[in-house]
């Protein structure tokens, strides 16, 4: 039987979703934790992954089950097991074709970025102290929306067979007391959109002009591009699936 998971989880103390020898992950603890719920060895294969330090507001997963599961209870259950950083939305059966990497339509992350000292945000957002042109990080961020190739701003020696990525949006608001960045599209490269926020505080700040964007998409070197912005101010907010993944079962 298979089921579909979701959840969220502050990033600060794991390596990452992912396991990884000699690291804690969230991917580990959450396995550990159906495991012994359900008594058997449970593999959780995800949405997708996030690096160190990174947190998601909506993540996915889904696992197999040799007999059907009490799915309302085991998420009572679960959240009572779990650390406080972990925490589970819902658990749905769904069909043995549905999966939670491969269905998965679009994907959007927020990066988060406060301008003035706040000891609250010091885990959630990063601070930049300097004055930011907002309307020029705009119009640089539509340049993401007509080019496919974002090899400029994947994690060199990455094992990935494309750096084709479908960018649906990009766009930066000033939300309450922080400037929130938010970008959909089909897929991201590990460390994309770290680098596509260091690159557009870059325009921000006035060390490049907006247009100066392209150039650098179309280079394919990372090395043009911006410095990685820090983990702690990333955000997975929502992972998209087809209507029938959730179809009753």
């Amino acid at each position: 039987m298979r089921y579909f998971i979701q959840f969220s989880y502050f990033g600060k103390a794991y390596h990452g979703w992912q396991n990884q020898p000699n690291a804690i992950t969230v991917q580990e603890v959450l396995e550990k934790a159906l495991s012994t719920l359900l008594r058997e060895r449970i593999e959780l294969v995800g949405a997708g992954r996030t690096d160190s330090g990174v947190h998601a507001k909506e993540m996915f997963a889904h696992f197999d089950v040799e007999e059907n599961a009490n799915a309302e209870e085991l998420l009572y259950r679960l959240n009572a097991f779990l650390p406080e950083d972990i925490a589970v939305q819902n658990i749905r059966k769904v069909s043995a074709e549905a999966h939670a990497r491969f269905d998965a339509v679009e994907r959007t992350y927020e990066y988060w970025i406060v301008q003035e000292k706040n000891p609250f945000y010091s885990d959630f957002a990063h601070f930049v102290k300097l004055p930011l042109d907002v309307d020029a990080m705009n119009q640089s961020a539509k340049y993401l929306l007509d080019h496919k190739d974002f090899e400029c701003f994947s994690k060199s020696n990455t094992d990935v067979k494309t750096f084709l990525c479908d960018v649906k949006s990009a766009f930066w608001e000033i939300r309450s007391d922080k400037l929130v960045f938010t970008i959909s599209a089909d897929r991201f490269l590990r460390n994309m959109v770290r680098a596509v926020v260091g690159t557009l505080l870059d325009v921000g700040l006035g060390k490049m002009k907006p247009g100066e964007i392209k150039a650098i998409l179309q280079s394919k070197d990372r090395g043009k591009a911006g410095v990685s912005v820090p983990a702690k101010g990333l955000y997975l907010t929502k992972v998209s699936y087809p209507k029938w993944i959730f179809d009753e079962q």
